[in-house]
């Protein structure tokens, strides 16, 4: 029995001390060793390669903008408010949230698929200057506007529902 604490202590140390160095608060631990936040996450600007922390649910905003990320491998599976992703390495939106409660931002990174993409983003949908040349795998359902020029892009074909405007360079 001693072994079984001891293999699972040293993980739960690691991920309460990431918790601790970025600040997060009002957070409580899964099963799994994620955590749901009761507010908003803010990894941005860090410096970080990866996300240092394994989130299940984020109430509020989760940004990590601004970083050398090249995946979104431990990101929530919800965001009640934004998701920020802005200007990293990602070349896919693999490990996303499935939904994301207000607006879904992922402009200027190196993204040359929307594959992974969020199945819903109540608010607005950017995916501006990256290295898209399809919109296969763009979200299901977009309940803003959907900014997608600035890309290699022919054609609109693989948009979801859109309930604001499309904006493309054609």
């Amino acid at each position: 029995m001693e072994g079984k604490i001891a293999i699972g202590l040293p993980e739960y140390l690691k991920q309460f001390e990431n918790i601790e160095k970025y600040n997060i608060r009002n957070y409580t631990f899964n099963d799994d060793l994620s955590i749901d936040v009761n507010g908003s996450v803010s990894l941005s600007n860090k410096g970080l390669t990866i996300l240092p922390i394994k989130f299940r649910n984020v109430k509020g905003d989760f940004t990590c903008y601004v970083n050398y990320l090249t995946s979104l491998e431990g990101s929530p599976k919800t965001v009640g408010g934004k998701f920020n992703c802005y200007d990293n390495k990602l070349t896919s939106l693999e490990g996303c949230p499935k939904t994301v409660g207000d607006g879904f931002y992922s402009s200027s990174n190196n993204l040359t698929s929307l594959l992974g993409s969020p199945e819903t983003v109540v608010g607005d949908f950017y995916c501006r200057n990256n290295n898209l040349t399809s919109l296969e795998g763009s979200p299901k359902t977009i309940g803003g506007n959907f900014y997608c020029d600035g890309n290699e892009l022919t054609s609109l074909e693989g948009i979801g529902d859109v309930g604001g405007k499309i904006c493309s360079d054609f």
